[in-house]
């Protein structure tokens, strides 16, 4: 199949760079890097955060009317728990590694108001999915355990640019609270209907591999910011459930879903593989594994993310799949996700970064040319871009809902990304090379997390 590599006629261009540590001829750069980091800068400052400024911040209440459709219209007033939660995140972090602006800290702050003013009573209570406008609750509290897990990721964030320990404090509590509820023998029993793939049955307590996954994205940050022994029992059992326990060797695959006791359930949920969370996943592992010096661990995992990545390919129409709904009878969900394309972005981007290889390259291209001909909405003329669509990915006017998490996210990391690999010159960063002394490899993790 021929391959489309964005800015194609760019690669001619970029610099010959030789691999840290590689003897022998030089290695030609693959990424037309200069390029994709205006790209980015566009995409993020003049697309993404211009638009939330104008529609979806709630300059009254503080925090996301999300439910607002493409030219700006807010279809409701409702906020979610889980949005409010990666919006806290999304505009601490931007205030953390881009600037410092006192309007993106302002703005998670009023989010945090919000939040932590319905904060609910009792030690294993969960916040309500949604509230009204002004905060009042619109459900009972939630029995899945995500809202509060991504209140808590926000939080931490938002304790780093707030400079104030107690929000850190209160994140810690709601992990705490949350893997209690987690362990519970009967927890979440519909959890198998919440993919819309696989025939919905009950399921108590299952071990889900998208809870182990909020957890690594959110603990291994909070681990920076102090050492705690609770929470990293935690992220090490996290790491153990993805690496190990949902890994099916029989089609080297991630089961989404175990039993309670990490047994491979019976019937057709064995030959479940929710493949947007096991790359979503496996890449947060190798983010992880950068940031604690693990080069057995990146390597393992970013190979696992490759696998995946591969599996989950249309090579028809060009994107991966969400959902393998059955290994052997080779079913699929075909609707099509941003958030599944963009976390392969993400981890192609990363792997490239730490290794140079040629393949992370190609498959960042071939990525990055299909989200830009299908997902962008400019040519539309709208901003944004689409959240979702069917398998073509089939343009739509209108939309329910405004992403304030997953497609911020990638465009943030991926713009760090980019920046360090020019910075380096676009050689690989060297961090698991074992000729860098150990005082240098801190220096590098340091700076990731600046």
């Amino acid at each position: 199949m021929k391959r489309r590599s964005f800015l194609g006629a760019a690669l001619a261009g970029t610099p010959v760079v030789a691999q840290q540590g590689q003897t022998g001829p030089p290695v030609q750069s693959l990424l037309p890097l200069a390029q994709l980091r205006d790209q980015y800068r566009y995409d993020l400052f003049e697309d993404y955060l211009p638009f939330l400024d104008r529609y979806v911040i709630d300059r009254q209440y503080g925090g996301f009317m999300c439910e607002t459709d493409r030219d700006g219209r807010n279809l409701s007033g409702r906020k979610v728990t889980w949005y409010e939660g990666r919006g806290i995140w999304v505009y601490s972090f931007l205030h953390n590694h881009f600037g410092r602006q006192k309007h993106h800290l302002e703005v998670a702050r009023r989010s945090v108001e919000f939040i932590l003013a319905a904060k609910p009573e009792g030690e294993d209570t969960l916040w309500p999915v949604s509230f009204a406008r002004d905060g009042k609750p619109e459900t009972p509290p939630a029995t899945a355990i995500y809202g509060d897990l991504f209140v808590a990721e926000g939080l931490a964030e938002y304790a780093r640019a707030a400079g104030e320990r107690k929000y850190w404090d209160i994140a810690k509590d709601l992990i705490l609270k949350c893997v209690r509820i987690y362990d519970r023998p009967d927890y979440e029993p519909g959890i198998v209907a919440s993919y819309t793939g696989p025939a919905a049955s009950p399921f108590p307590g299952a071990r889900i591999q998208g809870v182990s996954m909020v957890l690594i994205r959110a603990l291994g940050p909070m681990l920076d910011q102090r050492a705690d022994p609770e929470l990293q029992t935690i992220l090490d059992r996290a790491l153990d459930a993805v690496i190990n326990r949902h890994f099916n060797p029989d089609f080297d695959l991630n089961n989404e879903l175990l039993e309670h006791d990490y047994s491979r359930p019976r019937g057709d949920l064995a030959q479940f593989v929710y493949t947007g969370h096991s790359i979503e996943a496996l890449w947060m592992i190798a983010y992880e594994a950068v940031r604690t010096g693990n080069k057995g661990v990146f390597g393992h995992a970013v190979e696992r993310f490759r696998r995946h990545v591969e599996v989950a390919w249309d090579g028809v129409y060009g994107g991966v799949f969400r959902s393998l709904n059955h290994v052997d009878r080779n079913l699929w969900a075909l609707d099509k996700v941003l958030w599944a394309q963009e976390e392969v972005l993400i981890g192609s981007l990363l792997a490239y970064e730490h290794t140079g290889a040629p393949w992370a390259a190609e498959l960042f291209s071939r990525m990055n040319a299909h989200v830009r001909a299908k997902y962008t909405l400019r040519p539309h003329g709208y901003p944004l871009w689409a959240v979702n669509g069917d398998r073509k990915v089939t343009f739509e006017p209108h939309a329910a809902r405004v992403e304030n998490y997953h497609h911020p996210r990638h465009l943030m990391l991926n713009l760090l990304a980019l920046d360090r690999i020019i910075a380096r010159g676009g050689k690989p960063s060297g961090v698991f090379d074992a000729r860098i002394p150990s005082h240098m490899i801190e220096e590098l993790r340091q700076n990731e997390s600046k």
